[in-house]
């Protein structure tokens, strides 16, 4: 039986980092494969987990959680039929659903999900549960692990009050809190373990005592009914009352009735297709889009970072989530670059055989993207 690791979480939390440190670190002797799937045209980090000795599988026609959950259960049975590897890692799209993700890899003979780990940013937590609760909520509450990223870059106030959401969107999945240089790869798997198999053996506890002779469940906390309160108008809590807590999770979805709704920095939008209207059943390819190029073209650093500020100009460029890619550097040298709102990675590299980048976000303007980046 081959075990499965899935590594969720929203656009550019770390998943790929902290897969690095796991594989580096957290998996010895173990013989891996890592499927990565990019919600995207061209594909960017493959490269850097290649020199890992990890075999990659990119997928970058769709996201595993809309269209290609049928190939992707067949592609994941000819990577063990062709591999027999002891552990896959699977890395979703940023904007993939983990719960299809999972249930996918339920569905393959001689596969067992070992554990579901989202990685959150705790910086941006709240924003993004707001804004796209549908995708940022599903990895969430269908964790056994919620491992924050960022910690030591946000106040402890923040992170306090994100820990806070996400316990009430998942209570029983276990927290990692502690900045990731603090921990050791072993740390991290010790605590995957733990509360995988915790999660695992909850799971069949409710369903052998509610189910084992036929009967109907009526416990309202048992897994059999975590996906109803989507359809519901509204939400009843423990005692049964109604919740009147206007950050708690039953909340998320009733937005897209409202005239309004406040984005990262406090503005109203009252724009009824914005992103953060969008909390029905979606697919991401219809919230989200993706813009990417292989350009020749040189960047020095100072230009990749002003190019790459001027991202946060929403008004010309739309809602940028994510961009990341590798260019040429005027000094002889390669650059890649990671970007989410509010923070910039920059580092030297390999050589690549060209130029490439891709920008992940949601009504964005192409050819004013196409213009920033001087792409003919």
């Amino acid at each position: 039986m081959t075990k499965i690791d899935i590594f969720s979480g929203f656009l550019g939390a770390g998943k790929t980092t902290l897969i690095r440190k796991l594989i580096a670190e957290g998996y010895p002797g173990e013989k891996l494969v890592l499927i990565e799937n990019e919600f995207g045209e061209i594909a960017i980090d493959g490269g850097f987990l290649k020199d890992a000795g990890v075999e990659i599988t990119e997928m970058n026609s769709g996201c595993i959680c809309c269209t290609l959950v049928g190939d992707f259960t067949k592609a994941l049975q000819k990577v063990i039929e062709d591999f027999a590897p002891d552990r896959i890692l699977i890395e979703p799209s940023g904007v993939g659903k983990l719960s299809d993700v999972a249930a996918a890899v339920e569905r393959v003979e001689g596969a067992q999900i070992g554990t579901r780990v989202t990685v959150v940013d705790a910086g941006k937590c709240r924003m993004y549960m707001r804004n796209f609760g549908e995708f940022f909520n599903d990895q969430v509450e269908h964790a056994d692990l919620l491992v924050m990223s960022r910690t030591d870059l946000v106040e402890p106030a923040k992170i306090l009050a994100s820990a806070q959401l996400l316990k009430r969107l998942n209570d029983h999945a276990g927290l990692i809190t502690t900045p990731w240089t603090q921990l050791s790869g072993a740390q991290i798997r010790e605590a995957m373990e733990t509360n995988g198999l915790r999660v695992a053996m909850e799971h069949l506890e409710h369903a052998h005592h509610h189910h084992e002779h036929g009967e109907e469940c009526d416990d309202p906390d048992c897994c059999c009914h975590h996906h109803e309160h989507e359809h519901e108008h509204h939400h009843h809590h423990e005692h049964g009352e109604e919740c009147d807590d206007p950050d708690c999770c039953c909340h998320h979805h009733e937005h897209e009735h409202e005239h309004h709704h406040h984005h990262e920095h406090g503005e109203e939008c009252d724009d009824p297709d914005c992103a953060c209207h969008h909390h029905g059943h979606h697919h991401a390819d219809e919230v989200f889009t993706s813009w990417g190029m292989e350009t020749p073209r040189k960047f020095s650093e100072a230009q990749l970072r002003t190019v790459l500020n001027a991202l946060e100009d929403q008004e010309r460029y739309g809602l940028v989530l994510r961009a990341k890619g590798i260019v040429d550097a005027s000094d002889g040298q390669w650059l890649y670059f990671d970007y989410v709102p509010g923070e910039i990675d920059l580092r030297r590299g390999n050589a690549a055989v060209t130029g490439r980048f891709c920008v992940i976000g949601s009504k964005m303007n192409e050819e004013a993207l196409k213009e920033l980046f001087n792409i003919d």
